[in-house]
């Protein structure tokens, strides 16, 4: 039994519904950002959901940005909508 493992179809559904979001502060223009059709504003907080699947990737592409993470929060579906 070495490397198997045992995942319900239950707990696969429940984390890929999962969605969190993400507030993050500094971000700023530069070559990576200048690829949007807008500009970013430097002050303020900017709030980003992001699937359960995409949060390391969404980290990165943050870091990358020159934001900071301030907070990370669960979201339930009510507060999606």
């Amino acid at each position: 039994m070495f490397g198997q493992t045992t995942l319900g179809s239950g707990s696969v559904s429940s984390s890929a519904s999962r969605v969190f979001r993400y507030e993050v502060v500094g971000l700023r223009q530069n070559q990576e950002t200048d690829k949007n059709q807008f500009n970013i504003r430097r002050s303020g907080s900017v709030f980003i959901t992001v699937p359960y699947s995409r949060m390391n990737e969404e980290m990165q592409r943050i870091t990358r940005l020159g934001g900071r993470i301030v907070k990370i929060e669960p979201l339930t579906s009510a507060e999606e909508n």
